[in-house]
């Protein structure tokens, strides 16, 4: 059997990432520092003279930084109707920066990569990431275009959180904001979510206390912890209209005395099997456990007194009626925090039928409200 590559060494026909080198040493937000460590990110438009118009994506948790399609790499990119000419986020007028997570495993260093200390993969002797850290390697990859101030942050689900820790740590490094399906704290319910699909994968007994082997990863602890994402990403109301009681396909079926039997099992093990081979365990753990430790009040007084002196001019918070994993209720509340720090803000509650996926596929609606801010 052909050897499994990490997901950081996946050879690309196709590439159009570049490298960001952070600062030498990084210092983490919770202690300890990285050496030699980068970003991976990709670009589209142009930098103007003035490097007044770049726009800062920040992705959600397994996202890399391939968000549009490019003569460098036309695949599909996972916000392909979003970026482009004449699209909301408008490449005619912008410079669009889309990084790949600290933390992650699509090219930027994480547990994943080589410690350069020891020779071997980080694994666990990854200092702890935090979502400041994820926003910091955001920053830094601007300074390194030469670009001080960005025209708009836009982060959706996990990124809505680090484009709040970016406004919190570098004021006046931002016109405006964005904020998509996000949080200034987990809540209650998405912590108890991801603990559980935390443990599914620490209770493998291949995770081997992170140090399993590429060819033998923590394959079932990580396809129970994506089939749970799954369920939430999505809404009930969605399932149903979906798949109803559809049975599985003939050609998916499988022999045992609990084999599935409908087609949402099937669709939830294919996308489970899919994501095993695509994303590094140990990463999944620190940005997993990265999220739940997230509190933007800690930065402050309260969210409208960081918010207050964060140097941004306007706000946009959108959230989804049906999402289970990211409420509205919070999105409506940080909106008001916004309101109450000074800022103009724009909140949009959609009625999406999708979930807290919502901004991934019902790209006009989200587009829409995104492109008006922009304009």
């Amino acid at each position: 059997m052909a050897t499994r590559l990490r997901p950081t060494e996946r050879r690309e026909t196709h590439d159009a990432r570049r490298f960001a080198p952070l600062p030498d040493p990084f210092p983490m937000w919770r202690g300890g520092v990285l050496r030699g460590a980068r970003i991976a990110y990709e670009t589209w438009g142009e930098l103007n003279a003035a490097k007044d118009n770049a726009i800062l994506i920040f992705t959600g948790l397994s996202p890399p930084a391939h968000a549009k399609s490019s003569p460098e790499d036309p695949s599909e990119g996972w916000w392909e109707g979003m970026i482009g000419p004449g699209f909301a986020i408008d490449t005619n007028r912008y410079f669009v920066v889309c990084v790949n997570s600290l933390g992650s495993c699509f090219g930027s260093t994480g547990p994943a990569s080589t410690n350069p200390a020891t020779g071997a993969p980080y694994r666990l002797s990854f200092p702890d990431l935090s979502v400041e850290d994820i926003a910091r390697g955001g920053y830094e990859t601007l300074r390194s275009l030469g670009i001080e101030r960005a025209n708009t942050i836009i982060g959706p689900s996990l990124g809505g959180m680090v484009v709040l820790a970016f406004a919190a740590q570098f004021p006046g490094a931002t016109r405006r904001l964005v904020s998509i399906s996000g949080t200034a704290a987990a809540s209650p319910f998405a912590i108890a979510l991801r603990s559980i699909q935390r443990e599914a994968i620490l209770r493998d007994p291949d995770w081997q206390g992170g140090a399993y082997t590429d060819d033998r990863p923590p394959a079932t602890g990580m396809r129970i912890a994506r089939k749970l994402g799954m369920m939430t990403y999505r809404s009930a109301a969605e399932w149903v209209e979906r798949f109803g009681r559809q049975p599985v396909r003939d050609d998916l079926r499988e022999e045992g005395p609990f084999a599935p039997e409908f087609a949402i099992q099937s669709y939830l093990e294919v996308h489970a099997r899919r994501f095993v081979r695509a994303f590094d365990p140990n990463c999944y753990l620190y940005i997993s456990r990265a999220m739940d430790r997230f509190d933007l009040s800690k930065h402050g007084s309260s969210n409208a007194e960081v918010l207050a002196r964060s140097g941004i001019e306007r706000a946009l918070v959108i959230g989804v009626e049906s999402d289970m994993l990211f409420a509205l209720r919070e999105q409506r509340a940080l909106a008001e925090d916004f309101t109450r720090a000074g800022i103009p803000t724009h909140f949009a509650p959609l009625d999406c039928i999708e979930g807290h996926d919502s901004f991934l596929i019902d790209i006009k609606r989200f587009g829409d409200e995104i492109g008006a801010f922009l304009g």
